[in-house]
């Protein structure tokens, strides 16, 4: 019997990958690409993790080599790849508006859907401003953040030793933490706010590793998720339905064509494997 081929998405975004640090997810992240069938392709930001690399022993090995090999294979198949740097890979900001042999980069870029919505896709620290949380504070919540990853990885071994799925201790942190909800709040709301200036339709953004899609006041607010604990990425089929997917294929959430009635969903994040 012949395989049968993976649906030809419009456009697809993912961000926070964190290529480089000891948290990626590197090899579910080469399983999915390597299923991916997409025009479009937006890498929006944090993808390789400079600022770990910088500071610490980069963790690089076979399963970061078969993501590069992925996007490679995806731009050799006719896929448009578009860069939008983040924090963590800041310095690729340098080469914003370049059209590169394997990509385009960007500091943002307004996405036209299918039924004519246009979003917003950037990374999200330049709402770091907004929410207050940045200079001291984001280098210390991002020290903190790694901490917690790496209690989690720990934890995770054991629990897996006896036979018990994955659970994120990093999750369940943020949402007993009314702070941690009040900040994600402010960040969404600061980014509605920006594309609402802009005169667009909506946003897609990372940053905060909360994947999310829904519409509020009219807007569509879609993030992502991340390649750390959600492993998740925003889909646009060819009628331009909007969706969620856990790097397993799951649907976690939906937002139909504008000529459609809209049934947005706002699911519990998915669990790494």
């Amino acid at each position: 019997m012949h395989a049968v081929e993976p649906p030809m998405r419009r456009a697809v975004f993912l961000s926070d990958v964190h290529l480089g640090s000891r948290h990626c997810h590197a090899a579910e992240l080469a399983t999915f690409l390597t299923t991916l069938r997409c025009r479009r392709l937006y890498l929006v930001g944090d993808i390789v993790d400079l600022w770990w690399m910088a500071q610490r022993r980069a963790q690089w090995g076979n399963a970061q080599n078969r993501v590069v090999e992925a996007l490679h294979a995806l731009r050799r198949a006719g896929t448009e790849i578009v860069y939008i740097p983040g924090n963590h890979d800041r310095p690729i900001r340098k080469f914003c508006g370049l059209a590169l042999p394997a990509m385009q980069v960007r500091r943002r870029a307004i996405h036209v859907t299918a039924d004519g919505r246009r979003l917003l896709a950037v990374h999200g620290d330049e709402f770091d401003g907004v929410t207050h949380f940045g200079s001291l504070q984001e280098k210390f919540g991002d020290w903190l953040y790694y901490r917690i990853l790496t209690g989690n990885q720990w934890l995770n071994v054991v629990r897996g030793r006896l036979g018990l799925r994955y659970w994120s201790l990093s999750e369940f942190l943020k949402s007993k933490s009314g702070a941690a909800e009040r900040f994600i709040e402010r960040f969404m709301q600061a980014g509605l706010d920006d594309a609402r200036r802009r005169g667009l339709d909506g946003i897609v953004c990372g940053h905060i590793h909360r994947a999310a899609l829904l519409h509020r006041d009219g807007l569509v607010y879609a993030n992502d998720g991340d390649w750390v604990e959600s492993l998740s990425a925003l889909v646009e089929e060819p009628d331009g339905t909007l969706r969620l997917l856990a790097h397993t294929g799951e649907v976690l959430a939906e937002i139909l064509p504008r000529h459609v009635v809209v049934r947005p969903v706002e699911p519990a994040l998915p669990r790494a494997a």
